[in-house]
């Protein structure tokens, strides 16, 4: 994953600069400072067809920050730094991205010093040292980015005096940096390059470019979770070289992948570029999604930060409304289906197996949002299905089998492994590996990653079990064995029958059934469906989720 940061002074005067760096650098994720545009004016437009998304906070003349990411939604958390509610400059803005909390600010430069810009900028930087402890704290993947307005030691200066009274390099600005430093981030730049006199910035006048007359202002500070993960460092300087350039240069870090029990997670088959639009419906796929796995994902991964109106929790909305959109653009269904389980109603599966999913429990803050996110969903003008004795796992079969009798296509998104069951030549399963990526399972990944064919996943689970619903399988098995058995004798009935494990025939045979989606579920019509972007937009913005709304308006405004 590749980060940066840039002070574009100007977005829209120098838009051209950004987007030919965009496209030859290719960050994942970008800070830009120093917008100097209003919200309205800002090029959203252009950045998305360049395949960025984004969230900003901008402010005319001066000022203004936003968070570009590539291939993913940002995921806007905060939009001012705590602590002086009577703070208007915008100088900070924070979001959630492919599973890393992005802090972009844009800190005073404070001269002329001493005096009143010198106090603000002092007190500003107080103001980020107490949000940067309390995000460590978190515990969470964090990188703080931007224009610090701090020249943190003397090798970070070209050899001059000029600057000597300037607040960029005044003791008090290099001890507020220091203390950031001993909170236990890591100065990406410092941290790959501890003695090189690397520059950031060089300033129009008495020709500092040419001369390489510079000063190290922006900088990327990892939290302990990232800086584990640098494998490089930069300043990207050719593009201050340019025509009509910044007098800043991008600063880049690229972080190895994330790792999971010491190994790097990886996927064979993963789902790239959207597909093109399709012409007619009957070509299109129908979309059904698991609700609850892609809400429980989006709550466990964003901050709980981020609220909505009367201060209610909003994460999972705002992640999950997230990937609705997403999936949605990229694979353009005829009609989409959310599933949902209702909670503390059970089901046969809980009546035949009483420990089935015993000692689940969830925050209330998750259930009120699993409550009303069915109404966003409604809003969108997509279908819900949900109702008590049934689990979302059954509409999805459900929507799946209904599909392919009208000889139609369906894409099935969930992070459920139990749904592999349903892959098929006209099925295929959206399984996800990272933020932002699918792995597309079809049959040939089912065998690939079970070695047994989907319609045996449901055998495969009852003879290995499954910890997540508490079925203990048959001892001693796990999945190479269950694997092996299956190959021999196709299915468990039929390894019954062979005389094998006569005395687990009964717990066998539940715990498949207990396996098996439901595919009789009941369902609401799934017509050909047209998006009501307009209503969602609404909806958010009576939440309060001032940025989930501007993006629906853009939908609804990109489909009259």
């Amino acid at each position: 994953m590749k980060i940066a940061t840039f002070n574009i002074n100007n977005i829209n005067k120098r838009l051209p600069n950004l987007l030919a760096w965009l496209r030859r650098a290719r960050p994942d994720i970008v800070g830009l400072q120093e917008l100097k545009s209003a919200d309205a004016a800002f090029p959203v437009a252009a950045l998305r067809r360049a395949g960025y998304a984004a969230v900003w906070r901008g402010q005319k003349t001066w000022n203004g920050v936003a968070i570009l990411a590539r291939g993913a939604e940002p995921v806007l958390t905060r939009s001012e730094l705590p602590g002086d509610p009577g703070d208007a400059q915008s100088r900070y803005i924070e979001a959630a991205v492919s599973g890393i909390l992005i802090g972009c600010l844009y800190a005073p430069n404070g001269n002329p010093q001493p005096g009143a810009k010198f106090d603000y900028k002092l007190a500003w930087l107080e103001r980020l040292i107490s949000h940067a402890r309390a995000l460590k704290a978190a515990d969470v993947p964090v990188a703080l980015i931007g224009d610090y307005n701090v020249v943190p030691t003397e090798r970070d200066i070209y050899p001059t005096r000029s600057y000597d009274d300037d607040a960029l390099v005044q003791p008090q600005s290099r001890a507020a940096f220091a203390r950031l430093l001993e909170q236990g981030w890591t100065d990406a730049i410092r941290a790959l390059h501890p003695d090189e006199r690397i520059y950031t910035f060089w300033n129009y006048m008495r020709n500092r470019w040419p001369r390489d007359a510079g000063l190290r202002l922006d900088h990327i500070l990892l939290s302990p979770h990232l800086s584990g993960r640098l494998k490089s460092s930069g300043v990207d300087r050719a593009v201050r070289g340019k025509p009509n350039a910044s007098d800043h240069a991008p600063v880049f870090v690229e972080l190895s992948a994330a790792t999971s029990g010491g190994r790097v997670r990886k996927s064979k088959t993963v789902a790239r570029a959207a597909p093109a639009r399709r012409s007619s419906s009957a070509r299109r796929p129908l979309l059904a999604i698991d609700g609850d796995s892609f809400a429980h994902r989006a709550y466990h991964a964003l901050p709980k930060t981020i609220r909505r109106d009367d201060d209610q929790p909003a994460g999972a909305i705002l992640g999950f409304a997230n990937m609705l959109l997403r999936l949605y653009q990229q694979e353009q269904p005829r009609a989409v289906l959310v599933a949902w389980d209702t909670l503390f109603a059970p089901t046969y599966r809980h009546r035949q197996f009483p420990a089935y999913q015993g000692g689940r429990q969830f925050d209330d803050a998750l259930i009120e949002q699993l409550r009303i996110l069915p109404k966003l969903v409604e809003a969108c003008g997509f279908a819900n299905a949900k109702r008590a004795g049934y689990e979302a796992d059954d509409f999805l079969a459900a929507a799946a089998a209904a599909e392919e009798s009208r000889k139609g296509t369906v894409l099935v998104a969930s992070g459920d492994r139990d749904t592999f069951q349903l892959a098929s030549n006209r099925t295929t399963i959206l399984y996800p590996v990272r933020a932002g990526e699918m792995a597309r399972i079809g049959p040939a990944e089912v065998r690939e990653r079970y070695g047994v064919e989907p319609e045996q996943v449901p055998d495969f689970i009852a003879l290995r079990g499954d910890p997540s619903d508490k079925l203990p399988g048959l001892a001693g098995v796990g999945a190479t064995g269950a694997a092996a058995l299956l190959r021999k004798y196709g299915t468990i009935e039929e390894l019954l029958a062979a005389g094998r494990f006569p005395a687990h025939a009964k717990n066998l045979r539940l715990f498949r059934s207990i396996a098996t989606m439901n595919p009789k579920a009941p369902l609401p019509a799934l017509r050909d469906q047209t998006p009501t972007w307009d209503k969602a937009a609404r909806l958010a913005a009576k939440w309060q989720l001032k940025q989930l709304a501007g993006r629906l308006e853009a939908l609804a405004k990109s489909a009259r």
